[in-house]
């Protein structure tokens, strides 16, 4: 047998080239990613440089826009971006409102009900994705939560406008770069194959208010026992459900919802790590920017991963927004996600069950 140098090159193999390297990439959401962490990025920190990260949330709840058109054709997403966008604006500015004129408890139960009920009809009909109502239900909770002066209405809508437009900007900005790159560097980037269809008639597709019915029971439910156990956060086990229940049409699977309750869990084991440290106000940006990269890089390929992300993201926009105790933040958290997991478990395993009737039935 001929001996062979091992320092020799191997000119029967060809060393795999760095567009081979990108493509083979493309299947992850890094593009997707990267755009989300830099559209809240920038917002966050203009405030910070400013003094007045007290409208974090309003800046961070903009910048979700940015979640919506993965993977789509440019033309398709500017219209589902523009619709997210919209949609995420006026639910803050509703939130805003409630906040300004000090609503009660029944006037936030019943924006809750409108916001989840808009969110699902529209995700629906416009082909959203994600398809479920958890930002906007979150930046609802959050928003509504925080007083407003009646002088700061204004200004702070505006810094909600101004993340999302940022959002929608890096959003839309891949469309001047693949025209920069023509077809010489096709590997650079993803091909932009998903279709978010319209369905006019998702109003009337008894699915979608069977989703609508699901959610609204569970989240008052789910919030009603928080309240009565003296849990000083008890939208998070409204967010909770949402974050557990799958959109219309998808299958309730017990197994998807465990996965959903242990992402949680973990992630606020991921948030104790970098809030208990008590870390400066910049390096809490930089962790909700890295949240939300690995929170976009995960989501559309197993949401239990990305909750590991979008936890400790949540928290940690709530914590700069309105520091308290972080113990307290994480111990109300933990109790609360997992009560409402359970009502979310529970409203699984009865649609579940109503469908092995239906079948035996029929």
């Amino acid at each position: 047998m001929a001996w062979v140098d091992p320092a020799a090159p191997d000119r029967g193999r060809r060393p795999e080239s760095l567009l081979q390297f990108l493509r083979s990439l493309r299947g992850w959401q890094f593009e997707v990613a990267s755009r989300a962490a830099v559209s809240v990025a920038v917002p966050l920190a203009v405030l910070a440089s400013v003094g007045r990260l007290d409208w974090a949330a309003y800046a961070a709840f903009g910048a979700m826009t940015s979640l919506y058109g993965r993977n789509e054709p440019y033309r398709q997403r500017m219209r589902t971006v523009t619709a997210a966008g919209l949609l995420m604006l006026a639910i803050i500015a509703f939130a805003l409102t409630l906040a300004n004129f000090g609503a009660g408890l029944l006037a936030l139960t019943g924006g809750l009900v409108l916001v989840l009920t808009v969110s699902i009809v529209l995700c629906r009909t416009l082909g959203l994705f994600p398809g479920t109502p958890i930002f906007f239900v979150f930046g609802y909770a959050v928003v509504a939560e925080i007083a407003v002066p009646a002088e700061e209405f204004g200004p702070r809508l505006l810094v909600a406008v101004a993340g999302a437009s940022v959002a929608w900007a890096l959003t839309m900005s891949g469309w001047l770069l693949r025209r920069l790159a023509g077809r010489r560097e096709p590997a650079l980037f993803k091909e932009l194959s998903r279709a978010a269809t319209v369905r006019p008639r998702a109003v009337a597709d008894p699915q979608v208010w069977l989703n609508v019915a699901q959610n609204v029971i569970g989240a008052l439910l789910a919030g009603a026992l928080a309240m009565s156990f003296g849990l000083g956060h008890a939208y998070w086990a409204v967010i909770a459900v949402v974050a557990v229940l799958p959109p219309p049409h998808a299958a309730h699977s017990v197994s998807r919802a465990f996965h959903r309750i242990i992402g949680t869990v973990l992630g606020l084991g991921v948030a104790g790590l970098v809030l208990l440290p008590d870390p400066p106000v910049w390096v809490l940006i930089l962790v909700i920017a890295v949240a939300q990269f690995g929170a976009e890089l995960f989501i559309g390929r197993h949401y239990g991963a990305a909750l590991l992300f979008v936890t400790p993201l949540a928290l940690t926009v709530v914590h700069l927004v309105s520091p308290e105790p972080v113990a307290t933040l994480l111990v109300d958290r933990v109790l609360e996600t997992t009560l409402g997991g359970v009502v979310a478990l529970g409203i699984v395993l009865l649609v579940q069950a109503a469908q092995r009737r239906r079948l035996r039935s029929a």
